[in-house]
């Protein structure tokens, strides 16, 4: 069984700004040579996440519209309170959605449905560089 780890360099434009990062993880797969097991994606940081839905403009837009409807930005978060930013928005969001997301493989392919992407969100106020950590368990 092989552990191989890579890392995947983003540019973000914040504010809740959706990537859909499938391509890139499919070709670090191929470059692993791996064929079966599964694939870990995890973002460092308090302010991004990870998940799987349909990238297209209109389920992004509803996705973007939930999260404003559950954790505003204009809400008096406590976060923001202790004067240091004003971010507060951004990691509940984050914390919501999760750090990581594991996706099987098989005969070299992300095991994914037919309208199923992965994506990176980026919760925070600002652009922003990102690195994404990916591992890869398999043989």
């Amino acid at each position: 069984m092989a552990v191989i780890h890579k890392q995947l360099d983003l540019e973000t434009q914040g504010d809740a700004h959706i990537v859909e990062i499938t391509e890139e993880l499919s070709l670090m797969l191929k470059e692993t040579g791996l064929e079966s097991g599964l694939m870990n994606v995890f973002v460092p940081g308090a302010t991004g996440a990870v998940t799987t839905l349909e990238h297209e403009p209109g389920v992004c837009h509803d996705f973007r519209e939930l999260f404003d409807f559950i954790a505003p930005v204009d809400r008096d978060y406590h976060h923001n309170q202790r004067g240091i930013d004003s971010n507060g928005h951004s990691h509940v969001r984050a914390g919501l959605l999760g750090p990581s997301l594991t996706v099987p493989f098989d005969a070299g392919a992300p095991q994914l449905g037919r309208w199923q992407q992965v994506v990176f969100v980026d919760f925070d106020e600002v652009p922003r560089s990102r690195t994404l950590m990916v591992t890869f368990v398999g043989e």
